[in-house]
């Protein structure tokens, strides 16, 4: 197919998607206005989308939003970076060894069935309601979804490609960089973009339990006051911190993986 038709083609696919988004959002503050119209409930029970407006405006302009909003990215991405380190090495491991895996699987299978807000409180207790705490909370949350897949995608590695690098007398890194990574980035890809989105979880789950700031906080502090117009803004700010991270890794995904877009072409 022509490279420009190609292009033409998926430049009128982004712009119908970006008009369907644009008429789905306003579709919903429309619903969202009418449900408070004729439900005639208060304010601090449903606000209307003029009330959060402006409660976002205030917050907004007196930098409350902003700062709040820094304190959970920061938590937010130190818990992302840590969780998938220790995810992608682990997983590796568990990939290459079955010996390894049969000892931790099951450690690691259990651990996902205790749910997060039961263990946070234990997490603020031991290492106190500071940024530590949020962080680790992230980091457990993202550590599953990464693990999995990096283990899936290390051992979709086609045996064909394993015997023609030890044919080739490559070298244990040689397999590793030039053919362990780029046949299991898609997978491995897959699972980061779940977990960038469960990431700002962790942060709010640890912000509920003990904390004197962030976009959890914010809520807890909205919902004290009855101020429900302020804990619509804190939900539609964490909203578009786990769409904007999606959205990086997602960007990360097609950037790394070109050659499958022109493998197709």
């Amino acid at each position: 197919m022509d490279i420009n038709i190609t292009h033409k083609l998926k430049k009128n696919a982004q712009q119908g998607s970006f008009w369907i988004t644009l008429l789905s959002l306003f579709l919903a503050l429309a619903g969202w206005q009418l449900a408070v119209y004729f439900t005639e409930l208060p304010a601090f029970i449903l606000p209307s989308p003029a009330d959060v407006g402006n409660r976002f405006a205030r917050t907004l302009a007196d930098g409350s939003l902003l700062r709040h909003s820094i304190v959970t990215l920061g938590e937010v991405l130190l818990g992302l970076l840590t969780g998938t380190a220790a995810a992608t090495f682990l997983g590796y491991l568990l990939a290459k060894s079955r010996l390894f895996e049969r000892i931790l699987a099951p450690y690691l299978v259990a651990s996902q069935a205790i749910p997060v807000v039961a263990i946070a409180p234990l997490l603020v207790i031991w290492f106190g309601p500071g940024i530590f705490s949020k962080i680790l909370i992230c980091a457990l949350i993202v550590f599953f979804p990464v693990l999995v897949n990096t283990v899936v995608g290390v051992r979709a590695v086609p045996a064909a490609l394993r015997d023609l690098m030890r044919s080739l007398h490559a070298t244990r890194w040689q397999m590793l960089r030039y053919l362990e990574i780029p046949a299991a980035l898609p997978v491995f890809l897959g699972g980061l973009r779940i977990g960038a989105a469960l990431s700002v979880i962790g942060a709010v789950v640890g912000e509920f339990v003990g904390a004197d700031q962030g976009l959890g906080f914010l809520i807890n502090v909205g919902r004290g006051q009855y101020d429900t117009a302020l804990v619509f803004v804190a939900i539609f700010a964490l909203i578009i911190l786990a769409l904007t991270l999606y959205g990086i890794v997602a960007w990360l995904e097609n950037y790394l993986l070109k050659w499958q877009a022109w493998r197709r072409q």
